[in-house]
């Protein structure tokens, strides 16, 4: 079988990779969709980010659904020819966190084309894949497989909603407008937020934001006064989803929310510089999010019952042969929000 594999930064290729045994506990999938992911990004831009570097090849992908082609015998709530979405996440389920339910901090955590251990974790990213059978999802008939490989990017932003605690009534500002600030969109909707503003620096993902439920979108790039009119009696937003990674962007928001307001950081673009001083005299509340547990359920039901529709964020799908071609379309915010790459037979 082949697989849509990283050797180093821009060598992406698409490759005969190893076929594996099927343990009594574990599920074969034949995958069908898989969607580029920021973090897939930063593989093939890059060879990594932060202190995570490919040292060895590894397929990528770690948003993907597919069709279970063959169970183990310890398993039995999952038969051929279910559909599925994957969960990439795979915890120990016995160190102390996850003794905590705290399974996103596992100590041992084995996450789907993953750099950060060695060997790595090889990804989703391939034809045929056996996983855990804790890992597939069943998914409404309904649901397409392009939704489905959606779920684990809106756990992502269901955990971080989690994080920033009842939303109902809040005024929101979501800056950073790629797929998880607009997942954040339509889950801050969903939760009840009065009133939710976007933020970014080009206009066609901030376009789409005002074509899935923002109130307003702002492209402070081109406009970087028009924040202004919520400075007004030391700020007005309650919270914030920060999800561009960008220090301005953070540092810029401060003066626009309320003391007491809730940040919650959900990009990662590298260390960064903070005043203090500011966070301090309103009380602001800064707040880490990480990955998901539970949530990646939650995701597959939300959108099978259709209280979120992530159709419109998915902007092009291609063949996983034309793996580099859909890389580099990913990688341009101007024509692109979550590019998905198709899989064979075995998925469909």
């Amino acid at each position: 079988m082949r697989g849509v594999v990283i050797h180093a930064p821009k060598d992406l290729r698409v490759e005969e990779v190893a076929s594996q045994s099927l343990g009594a506990d574990e599920v074969r999938v034949g995958v069908s969709t898989g969607g580029i992911c920021g973090s897939d990004l930063h593989y093939y831009h890059h060879g990594g980010f932060g202190t995570v570097r490919v040292r060895e090849p590894m397929a990528l992908g770690h948003e993907f659904s597919g069709v279970v082609l063959e169970a183990g015998g310890d398993v039995s709530h999952l038969v051929p020819g279910m559909r599925v979405a994957v969960n990439p996440s795979r915890p120990c389920g016995h160190c102390r966190y996850c003794a905590e339910g705290m399974q996103n901090q596992c100590l041992d955590m084995r996450f789907m084309g993953s750099a950060m251990r060695t060997p790595h974790i090889q990804g989703g990213f391939r034809e045929i894949v056996t996983v855990h059978g804790s890992q597939p999802v069943p998914i409404d008939d309904a649901l397409s497989m392009g939704e489905a490989a959606m779920a684990e990017p809106l756990a992502v932003c269901l955990h971080a909603a989690r994080q920033a605690g009842s939303l109902l009534g809040k005024q929101v500002l979501v800056t950073g407008a790629g797929p998880i600030g607009m997942l954040s969109v339509l889950v801050a909707r969903r939760a009840g937020a009065a009133r939710i503003v976007v933020t970014d620096v080009a206009e066609a993902p901030l376009e789409l934001a005002r074509r899935i439920g923002a109130d307003e979108a702002i492209n402070v790039g081109s406009n970087a006064t028009a924040l202004d009119l919520y400075r007004a009696d030391k700020g007005t937003f309650d919270v914030l989803f920060e999800a561009s990674g960008n220090q301005s962007a953070l540092v810029s928001a401060l003066d626009i929310l309320r003391p007491g307001g809730v940040i919650v950081q959900l990009g990662l673009g590298g260390e960064m510089t903070l005043p203090i001083n500011t966070i301090v005299a309103k009380e602001l509340q800064l707040r880490g999010t990480f990955r998901f547990h539970e949530e990646f359920q939650l995701a597959v039901e939300m959108m099978g019952q259709g209280l979120i529709d992530v159709k419109p964020l998915i902007s092009a799908t291609l063949p996983f042969d034309r793996a580099r071609e859909a890389f580099e379309l990913a990688s341009d915010r101007s024509q692109s929000m979550k590019v998905q790459l198709e899989f064979g037979e075995a998925g469909k």
